[in-house]
This record gives C-alpha cells, structure tokens and sequence, in this order.
C-alpha cells in the first residue's frame, strides 16, 4: 500500500544519508569546519547532570565537561558500572565527579503498564526535565541538552498509539525511532514555554557504544568498521552544553552537527 511504500523509501533514503553523514567519515568531513575555539570554555562553578554517564557517549560528555571544570553529576542505573566510570572520569580530568537511552526490541511492560521503551525515552526525559525546571531556572544562563536521533527522521509524530499497542508485529527500532521524534518535540515546546532556559536536542551520528551493539547487533556487525567513536558521537552534546557559540542559534533546535541545526518536519500526526 501506498504508507508502506512511502515507509521504505523515506528508511531507504534515510540509510544512504546516514552512510554519508552519520558515520566516522562523515564527522571528519564536518569536523574541517569546527572552531576548536568554540570549546576552549572554563565551566568551573557550573553544574551539570548527566543521564546514561557510565558508559558510551554518556561518559564522554561527562569526561569532557569535567576536564573543563564542570562539575557533573552521574545518574545512572547500575551503581557498580558508575563507581567504576566516576574513577575513570576522576584520572581523565582530575576534577571530582557526583555521581540514559534504551531500545527494547521485545515490547515489554513496567510494573505500571506502561511500555518500557516510551517509560525510559520519552516519559522520563520529560519527568526528569520538568521536575528539575525550577531549579535549573536558579542557574545562570541554563542549558538542557537532549541527545536525541537521526533516526527519528523516518518517523512522523504519532500521538495516538505511545504505548505501540497498534504495532503489529511490534519493532523495537521504529519505536525508538518514535521516542526519538517525541523528544524532538518536547524540546521545540519546552524553548516556546520556558525561554529563559535554552533548550537544544542533537544527533550524535552512529557511534560505536556498548547500546548500539547490544540493542542493534545486525546494524553494528555489518557496520562497526564505519561508525564513530563515542567521543566523535559526543562532540555536539559538548558543544550545545558549554559553548557560548551554541546559543548564538535559537533555542528548540535539532542539530546533526555543530553546524548543521535542522528544523524538523513531520510533527503533524499521521
């Protein structure tokens, strides 16, 4: 039918994008174009709290920020893993350290029925974000940085089925893919409600971590030799948290890459 047809050639196209701008060659060719001034920044004094720091690009966005002086907050699932990434953090950056993203391909459910990949993704980026406004508002020019995905680019927003009960047979990366869309909204609204916080959510290309392998291993197998490192995956999250340069763009955008801040389509429901 014509919405399948329409399906594939958008994830087709979407492919040969990633092939030549998501992955490692596809950094360095943007990279030619980055001010390394723009993170010669001095974040001493500045706090910043990091989801998903223990590992991947989580952990280098949080060793980044550290060596400049920031002062980072770890939030992490498993305390053993991020014991273990606070000491790495500590040797890399001699700075202190006080101590997230998932993809299910089983749809399964929370002890409050609700479905685990929208529950991590999409409901606690939002919990966490909005129960932390009125503090982040005491800061001195705040940031919010959600990393988000290229892959919501095959995805029009969908409000009518968040819990993917009408997905049949249910696919773990299109719901991520929707998760993804959603947190791409969330942020354009959250610039729009509360613009004395600057707002900004990113794609970090396809980057060789330890989630990308276990949640997508046919992708990573037939692709590993081609994907980022997860400090190249980091880069723009760096940059939109501490760079004066990074506000000079208005708040609520998706960026690719430092230089590519795209304004997103396919918010209308399906």
């Amino acid at each position: 039918n014509k919405q399948a047809v329409m399906s594939l050639y958008r994830n087709t196209v979407w492919f040969f994008k990633g092939l030549k701008e998501f992955t490692k060659n596809g950094f360095l060719s943007a990279s030619k174009m980055f001010k390394e001034d723009d993170l010669e920044v001095d974040c001493s004094g500045r706090h910043y709290m990091i989801t998903g720091a223990n590992s991947g690009i989580g952990k280098c966005i949080a060793t980044e920020i550290a060596k400049r002086g920031g002062t980072v907050h770890m939030v992490c699932r498993n305390p053993s893993s991020a014991e273990e990434a606070k000491q790495d953090i500590i040797d890399a950056s001699n700075n202190s350290v006080n101590n997230a993203g998932c993809m299910f391909n089983i749809r399964e459910l929370t002890e409050d029925n609700l479905e685990k990949n929208f529950v991590t993704n999409t409901l606690g980026t939002y919990i966490l974000t909005t129960q932390l406004l009125p503090l982040i508002k005491q800061s001195e020019k705040p940031r919010v940085v959600t990393v988000s995905s290229g892959g919501m680019l095959v995805q029009k927003l969908d409000y009518t089925d968040m819990q993917f009960e009408k997905m049949k047979p249910f696919d773990g990366t299109l719901a991520y893919a929707q998760n993804k869309r959603q947190q791409v909204v969330m942020t354009e609204q959250y610039a729009k409600q509360h613009p004395e916080v600057y707002f900004s959510c990113m794609h970090p290309g396809w980057a060789d971590t330890p989630s990308v392998c276990t949640s997508m291993p046919d992708f990573y197998s037939k692709l590993k030799d081609k994907l980022r490192t997860p400090d190249e995956g980091a880069d723009t999250a760096v940059w939109l948290a501490v760079s004066p340069a990074a506000v000079q763009h208005p708040a609520g955008l998706f960026f690719q890459e430092i230089l590519l801040p795209l304004t997103c389509l396919w918010h209308q429901p399906k």
